[in-house]
């Protein structure tokens, strides 16, 4: 960008109230578009969700290998690709989010949205285990009733509806697990390199799976029609559009906002799956969501007083507006 520099507000972080403004949007985009993925997947019926997901994975690799020199990543790619530490942790995390992307699929197309939104629901929750269960970090007594909540949340689902909820489990830990590894990872990797590794890497499992599905139910790709044909072949786009505008919002917004706007997805995925899809919905469901929603709000108002405290240590001698 060119022109002379103009003075802005420059709010937390120091970055300006206009790239603010600008992150947050990046990132509800991004949500919103996670939101709208099952109606998505439901329209690539009757392709079957391992037809899915291995189209998806080629074809994002296709979107990035273009991306990369238009962004002129192969500088960044070839110093990724000589460290070999970081190479395994990329094939890590390409394991984890095809068993994030495999869940979510089988979920979407057997009638599972209303539990696979109870995953990313308590996605948070499970970040935060994980943070106390690997990386030994401690958690503050907010955080501990969120967790108890969510746990007791399970219970209620598991004893009142009579089925294990595995598919939001497994949704919710695979995601959890990948978001560890990316910290791990941290910014070695740039997220347009990490993401045409990991789907390098998951390249050789993809063709696979239509070798099998070919040989088996036979591909759908081009049987159904040129419009189901061209939805089909938007896979890559799908799949990496959201992608790349949470990474353009992450690097512009406060953590507290993106864990605050990522409720936009699983809200979105409830409404479709029990407005749109006709999903059962249950005293017992609607009971568990409720004490979930309720570890959300101690989880996030805990969030929101802890990042008010680090900007006032930050900045000890600001003025403290009195509410």
């Amino acid at each position: 960008m060119s022109g002379d520099p103009v003075a802005v507000p420059a709010g937390p972080g120091g970055r300006s109230l206009g790239s603010r403004v600008t992150g947050a949007l990046y990132a509800v985009g991004a949500y919103a578009l996670w939101g709208f993925l099952p109606l998505y997947f439901v329209l690539l019926e009757p392709t079957g969700p391992w037809e899915v997901v291995a189209w998806r994975i080629l074809l994002s690799l296709v979107f990035y290998a273009v991306l990369i020199p238009l962004a002129g990543g192969w500088a960044r790619l070839r110093a990724i690709l000589r460290r070999p530490r970081l190479l395994g942790w990329t094939a890590v995390a390409g394991v984890l989010i095809y068993l994030n992307w495999q869940l979510f699929v089988v979920a979407t197309l057997s009638g599972h949205v209303i539990q696979m939104s109870l995953g990313y629901f308590i996605n948070p929750i499970v970040t935060v285990m994980l943070g106390v269960l690997v990386l030994r970090e401690r958690l503050r007594p907010m955080q501990w009733l969120a967790v108890g909540l969510a746990i007791l949340a399970t219970l209620v689902i598991v004893v009142g509806y009579g089925a294990f909820p595995w598919l939001a489990l497994g949704v919710a830990f695979s995601f959890g697990f990948y978001g560890l590894v990316k910290k791990r990872i941290g910014p070695a990797v740039d997220v347009t390199s990490g993401l045409t590794l990991e789907s390098l890497w998951l390249a050789p499992l993809a063709v696979g799976q239509l070798v099998v599905v070919a040989l088996t139910t036979g591909l759908t790709f081009g049987t159904s029609g040129p419009g189901h044909a061209a939805l089909l072949a938007m896979a890559g786009v799908v799949t990496a559009a959201p992608l790349m505008l949470f990474a353009a919002g992450a690097r512009r917004v406060l953590l507290v906002v993106l864990g605050i706007a990522q409720f936009i997805t699983p809200t979105m995925q409830l409404v479709i799956g029990v407005v749109i899809l006709d999903e059962p919905m249950p005293g017992e469901r609607w009971i568990g969501f409720g004490i979930v929603w309720l570890a959300l709000i101690v989880f996030t108002t805990d969030a929101v007083i802890a990042a008010r405290r680090r900007a006032t240590e930050v900045a000890p001698d600001t003025p403290i507006r009195q509410e």
